[in-house]
């Protein structure tokens, strides 16, 4: 029988939506989860909901989009845990919908920041430790409106295609060195983030996907699992598309 410690997986925004849903079925998994979450209170409330089902789970309130606080979090981690194994680069926000003419260069660089700035941090702070050890998963959170952009979201779509080029770019780096990094491209999922969009925008989305329906954000997290497990040790520098056909490349 293996002794192996628990695996340690750290997904941002993890008090709600995709990320709650990831950290709970990677803690089904059996992993140690962090809540690396802006809201202390959400994030330890999700923490809470995971530990009352038997889970382990730990929340560390973050800012992902402040480097300090990024790498303040993995001391933190690696002091009471003592090691990273997968990294889940969830937290982001749509932002306004606006035609580019009217997006201001604080709302531009307000979402560039926490949904891809946030990542590059995340990464690079926890890169060095896995690479140390030669192990480590990192998926990050993209969308379709990275491949295909949505009109009157040019940040957002701006955003999720830096990550997908920035996934392919890292997982090249280090594909020799233990570590594996690849994304996942949902359609619109069933989360808080629709509540901060028009119905114009949300019927379009959902015009776009062929099952006629948004994404489960469990559906979602059990593509996150397979790409952090050991079932996906051949897979890196990949992007999985979760979106109900409407992007077929």
């Amino acid at each position: 029988m293996s002794h192996e410690p628990c695996r340690v997986a750290v997904i941002t925004g993890g008090a709600r939506g995709i990320g709650y849903a990831t950290a709970d079925v990677l803690a089904r998994d059996g992993h140690a989860v962090v809540i690396a979450d802006i809201d202390p209170g959400a994030g330890e409330d999700a923490a809470e909901r995971l530990r009352a089902a038997g889970r382990s789970a730990l929340s560390v309130p973050t800012d992902v989009a402040d480097r300090a606080s990024v790498e303040a979090m993995v001391r933190t981690l690696l002091e009471r845990l003592g090691r990273i194994d997968v990294l889940v680069n969830n937290a982001g926000i749509a932002g306004r919908v606006a035609p580019l003419h009217e997006v201001t260069e604080q709302e531009w660089d307000t979402l560039i920041g926490i949904d891809l700035k946030s990542v590059y941090l995340c990464c690079r702070a926890v890169l060095p430790h896995m690479l140390e050890r030669q192990r480590g998963a990192i998926i990050n959170v993209a969308s379709v409106a990275g491949k295909e952009g949505n009109p009157n979201m040019a940040p957002y779509s701006t955003a999720k295609a830096g990550i997908i080029g920035l996934t392919k770019a890292v997982a090249k780096e280090v594909a020799q060195r233990g570590v594996r990094v690849n994304a996942v491209a949902p359609a619109t999922a069933e989360t808080d983030i629709l509540k901060t969009l028009s119905p114009e925008a949300i019927d379009y989305m959902k015009s776009r996907i062929p099952m006629g329906r948004f994404c489960r954000v469990e559906e979602i997290a059990e593509v996150i699992a397979f790409l952090a497990s050991d079932k996906a040790s051949f897979v890196t520098g990949q992007t999985y598309d979760v979106s109900g056909g409407r992007c077929t490349y």
